[in-house]
């Protein structure tokens, strides 16, 4: 990771520009050169690359694993050239050395990595007879499947054997014989780690290839640790048609250790998942500035950028492949909190203490406990959306809790710890501006799922809907190089809307936003269109496509509006009744006048009462499949 300093190149646009001074968090001087013109300049516009239209990365559902293992490993070799600002030729001599490749490799390496920043940006570029096979495709096959069930196993023989058991089967059956370097080099392609854990064992590849375990450095700069944990908030909220509790929400929540700065969060009625901590990652690196615009918050909210390692509990939702292979993309680090410690998490579970401690002072609290909430009504008092509790949260992060004093840091407020890191003070050296990163959009589509699909004439079909737009049109019937099967193409979706797919186009290297082929279809979740599917599967002649999904959803939606309707009513009606009975008590519960009529319309008003309670609402088992 790197940030911007004093003296560094940098560019505002396409003009490459000397940054000579950080003024505040939101400007900065900078000139063409030392001794040119200074100009003031917004500083979070500024970037150590420049805009680049044809950007070198590739999606990561591009690269099969053996690819992706290759381009990991030739990242951890250059980790030290680029972690080295005042690397040498010698330096890279040495480095160019040790793994067997030429000076001019390794700088060819690392300005492809500099200009993207992400790890695909190594891969190799498309050779002019990329796609021609020199060896048969029954030969690459004999000698793949070898590897496999001969080499890579825990007799471990030579190459040598290996290379003859290959040249015996190609003779018997007619085929090409490889010469035995071809099968050296296939063997030498495969990752070390693989090699390891399939001839040694799985032990012995942790203990040679796995990091060694144990606490996180101390974060000395912003960025270089965020904690990322989940939390129910201790509040009710309410629909915002008919302002009725609809449950507490969940908060997903990332904490740069070093400032207690709050880098970004997600909030959601959803239970916890990996889309939650995906979401709440692309926000801690987005500049905020936007986003606090479209809230209408007049605050200021100046840390972003990529973090150099992530620090996370031992939940499921952490622990899967498109999170920890999205992280790998973008050279973050994610480590684990050890098993049975829960002292390795301390910052952000002491940060959740406060913020729950500002939302019991809201109405509709549920407060920690039972104990403390006593008799209080959380449901009854509940009173705030989703998007209105989510505006108040931002406004509590970045006008109160950005700026009050904090134990952890010195009695310092975490704003102006994050400001001491990058102007630096008497004592401390600066640490520079956290560097924007280059492509917000594809970082967030890193992190959301996909699917490989084929293009037909219809488009795109996905959780049974069918998505199309003209930019598909060249790709229907496209067969795979050398066969005759269609080609699959990498298509990303949000599960909280499924009206849009994103299809990378591999030739402009870019997404393309395909809208859902049927343009009057409502938006549907991905939680949404489990429920119709799982409801359609239960019934005996059940068909499942795009029509029966979104009509049990338009059934789901009415049911759901007429219980809403229903409730309601009978709310009305017991607020009704209950307003009744406290006028009587007041008018003629003296002296004990009218004591029976009295006792009387309490027992039809208590009967009346029961009953609307007893009612329960059963929405989806009423929806009609025929």
């Amino acid at each position: 990771m790197r940030n911007l300093n004093i003296g560094d190149s940098v560019y505002f646009g396409h003009r490459k520009l000397v940054l000579l001074e950080i003024i505040d968090m939101e400007s900065a001087l900078v000139a063409p050169s030392r001794e040119a013109k200074s100009e003031v300049v917004p500083l979070t516009d500024l970037a150590l690359t420049p805009p680049c239209a044809d950007p070198l990365a590739t999606p990561l559902a591009a690269i099969n694993n053996y690819e992706w293992a290759l381009l990991v490993q030739k990242f951890n070799m250059l980790k030290p050239l680029l972690a080295n600002r005042a690397r040498t030729e010698d330096d890279v001599k040495n480095v160019a050395k040790a793994i067997g490749k030429t000076s001019r490799t390794v700088y060819r390496w690392l300005e492809r990595y500099n200009k993207t920043q992400i790890i695909t940006g190594l891969a190799r570029t498309v050779r002019i007879d990329k796609g021609r096979r020199h060896l048969g495709e029954e030969t690459e096959s004999v000698i793949q499947s070898f590897i496999e069930a001969y080499y890579l196993t825990a007799n471990r023989p030579s190459v040598q054997k290996l290379y003859e058991r290959i040249k015996e089967h190609c003779i018997k059956h007619n085929l090409t014989t490889p010469h035995k370097n071809t099968v050296s080099k296939r063997v030498a392609d495969i990752p070390e780690e693989i090699k390891t854990r399939k001839r040694l064992g799985k032990k012995k590849a942790v203990e040679i290839h796995a990091p060694q375990r144990g606490n996180f450095p101390g974060a000395d700069s912003p960025n270089a640790v965020v904690q990322i944990d989940h939390t129910p908030v201790d509040i009710i909220l309410v629909d915002s048609e008919h302002r009725l509790p609809i449950g507490r929400p969940y908060l997903t929540l990332a904490l740069d250790v070093a400032t207690k700065m709050v880098s970004g969060y997600y909030l959601s009625l959803d239970h916890p998942s990996t889309l939650s901590a995906c979401l709440c990652i692309s926000h801690a690196v987005q500049r905020k500035d936007m986003w606090l615009s479209k809230k209408n918050i007049d605050a200021e909210w100046p840390i972003h950028g990529k973090m150099e390692k992530i620090h996370l509990d031992n939940a499921k939702e952490f622990r899967g492949n498109s999170i920890k292979r999205a992280c790998e993309e973008h050279g973050i680090i994610l480590e684990w909190r050890p098993k049975g410690q829960p002292n390795y998490g301390p910052h952000i579970e002491r940060s959740f203490r406060t913020y729950m401690d500002e939302v019991h002072t809201l109405e509709g609290t549920t407060f920690s406990s039972v104990a403390k909430k006593m008799d209080y009504d959380s449901e009854g008092k509940a009173c705030m959306t989703l998007e209105e509790f989510d505006r108040w949260f931002a406004i509590f992060l970045c006008c109160k809790y950005h700026n009050k004093a904090h134990k952890g840091i010195s009695e310092m407020a975490p704003l102006k710890r994050f400001e001491r890191y990058v102007r630096g003070t008497d004592t401390e050296l600066p640490r520079g501006f956290p560097a924007v990163i280059k492509d917000e959009e594809k970082f967030r589509l890193d992190f959301m799922p996909y699917r490989v699909r084929t293009v037909q004439q219809s488009g795109i079909e996905l959780h049974y809907i069918s998505y199309y737009a003209p930019v598909l049109k060249s790709y229907i019937g496209e067969k795979q190089a050398g066969s005759n099967r269609s080609a699959q193409y990498h298509c990303s979706y949000d599960p909280r809307d499924l009206s849009y797919i994103y299809f990378y186009d591999a030739e402009a290297k870019v997404y393309h936003k395909i809208p859902c082929a049927n343009g009057s279809r409502p938006p549907i979740s991905l939680w949404e269109y489990r429920a119709v599917s799982k409801r359609i599967r239960s019934h005996p002649d059940h068909v499942i496509n795009e029509d029966a999904i979104y009509k049990g959803h338009e059934e789901m939606e009415c049911i759901r509006q007429e219980a809403i309707a229903k409730t309601n009513q009978f709310k009305s009606r017991r607020a009704a009744v209950k307003r009744q009975l406290r006028t009587a008590e007041r008018r003629l519960g003296w002296a004990g006048v009218h004591q029976q009529e009295s006792t009387v319309a309490t027992l039809e008003i208590e009967t009346e009462v029961a009953e609307t309670e007893d009612m329960i609402f059963e929405p989806f088992d009423d929806i009609d499949l025929r």
